[in-house]
């Protein structure tokens, strides 16, 4: 099975002894995930952005699930605040002779935008092309993967709301890669014995069961 390439299946510490990783990646996980800011704020490497990400997006799941706000009625009110506080500071500041508030000229940076877009885009095209290719028959155990996968992915989508599933994705991303950077030896170690089971699996399933299914002449192509 692709993901782990080992010399022999009956050793179970062979992977680890030859460095194999997860899904075959010869590079580190900071550089799978593009090893920009992206993957420092994943990997908890600028732990004050990571947590304000964690922190905003708990309180907006809390204010919307929870709460149960309107998005309109949350804006508008988040606005107001925002503009009376400032108002009020600004009035404080000319009354009292304090530090008026400063407004910077760029409060969202168009790079990081532009790196987070760019990243979505060359992730979503890899895996609609590997999706595509096995659906071909390049790659049967990743198409049968894939189908068990969207499947769970269905029937847990039929308990949880649109933003609850949001919100346990966002989770995923701010908690699995920093774990598994954490902990990846052992993740490999024990992804590697899984990996070998179903490859054990799928070659008894294969030999028992596809082999034995008739298949009609093939043509050779003429040009």
């Amino acid at each position: 099975m692709r993901g782990f390439v080992y010399s022999s299946d009956s050793d179970d510490n062979i992977g680890t002894s030859l460095g194999a990783k997860l899904f075959g990646r010869e590079r580190s996980i900071h550089h799978v995930l593009g090893g920009g800011k992206v993957a420092d704020v994943l990997l908890w490497r600028n732990r004050n952005v990571s947590a304000a990400l964690l922190i905003g997006m708990t309180v907006i799941w809390f204010l919307f699930e929870v709460v149960e706000y309107n998005f309109v009625t949350l804006v508008c009110h988040l606005s107001i605040t925002t503009l009376l506080v400032i108002f009020i500071w600004r009035t404080a500041a000319e009354l009292f002779r304090l530090t008026p508030p400063t407004i910077p000229g760029i409060i969202l940076h168009e790079s990081t935008f532009k790196e987070m877009a760019s990243i979505v885009h060359k992730r979503c095209n890899q895996f609609l092309s590997k999706l595509l290719d096995s659906a071909c028959g390049r790659d049967l155990p990743f198409f049968f993967l894939a189908i068990i996968s969207l499947y769970i992915l269905s029937v847990i989508g039929a308990y949880f709301s649109f933003l609850n599933l949001v919100y346990l994705g966002f989770l995923g991303l701010e908690t699995l890669p920093f774990l598994y950077e954490r902990f990846e030896e052992d993740v490999d170690r024990l992804a590697g014995k899984v990996s070998r089971e179903i490859k054990r699996s799928y070659g008894k399933f294969d030999s028992q069961f596809l082999n034995k299914i008739p298949r009609g002449p093939v043509k050779e192509k003429t040009r």
